[in-house]
């Protein structure tokens, strides 16, 4: 990795706005990458003798819709930082009566629904391939659900997010058919998150908290921005401290297959 002479991190959270607050001794920083400006001034700090960098992933004053963040920028800032394992935690609606509002979910599987975002470095090389069958780090899944079950917050282990292109939420008969094929959960933004995360073979975790039920699996107006942020932020107080204790929990050594996803491949581009 290149040196750099921003603050270093090993382990990057990508959320909202709630989480400033879990991190000590914060410094901010705006590292410039390729792919202009992250979403905002990254703040850097410690917990429990990690040090942890935080992306403001729609950008502090909520200014970036799905569609527009600037997913490259941050996870490439991030790993210009130092970080190698990141934890998403994103608000979901649920596709099945079985994860009502509250749940907590990790899944393991993603179906890409958006259009036009740009979801990859490598513009440029035609033997860039990366294996994606398993979207997430086996190992900071692994993590997050032992450490949530000792929390008393039972995760649900596994199951499909789709992403939606957004920002509109889904029509009833998408919303049925995304069901019906099986997928869990819906969100807007995970991808392309996670693919680019693996393109720098980061490890990325997603944590899924459930705000709402999507709009195919009852009767009702359907979804509302409000209520998602209402019962976001009815969580947070829960969601934050659990993050913590995922960030204390994940191993310092990567032993997963996310370092490797890079081996044997000629990039196009160096990496931080």
């Amino acid at each position: 990795m290149a040196q750099t002479t921003q603050p270093a991190a090993e382990i990057g959270v990508i959320g909202g706005s709630g989480f400033y607050s879990f991190l000590d001794d914060i410094e901010e920083v705006l590292p410039d990458t390729p792919y202009g400006p992250p979403s905002d001034p990254i703040a850097i700090g410690g917990i429990a003798g990690r040090r942890v960098a935080f992306v403001p992933r729609h950008g502090r004053d909520h200014r970036y819709p799905p569609h527009k963040i600037p997913y490259r920028a941050n996870l490439w800032a991030l790993r210009a930082l130092g970080v190698r394992q990141v934890l998403a935690p994103s608000a979901v609606g649920s596709l099945t009566p079985d994860h009502g509002i509250g749940t907590l979910a990790v899944p393991d599987q993603l179906v890409d629904r958006t259009h036009g975002r740009a979801q990859t470095f490598y513009d440029e090389g035609a033997a860039i391939h990366l294996s994606f069958a398993d979207p997430y780090c086996p190992a900071g899944r692994r993590t997050a659900l032992a450490t949530a079950g000792e929390a008393g917050w039972p995760p649900v282990d596994g199951g499909t997010l789709v992403v939606i292109e957004g920002p509109r939420f889904s029509t009833r008969a998408e919303s049925q058919w995304y069901a019906a094929q099986g997928w869990t959960l819906v969100g807007m933004t995970g991808h392309p998150e996670a693919v680019l995360a693996r393109e720098l073979a980061l490890c990325y975790t997603p944590l899924c908290l459930v705000t709402d039920l999507d709009a195919g699996i009852e009767e009702g107006e359907g979804v509302t921005m409000e209520e998602v942020f209402r019962v976001f932020a009815q969580n947070i107080d829960r969601l934050r401290p659990l993050v913590a204790d995922v960030i204390k929990s994940l191993p310092e050594d990567r032993t997963c297959p996310c370092p490797h996803s890079l081996d044997g491949m000629k990039l196009p581009i160096p990496l931080p």
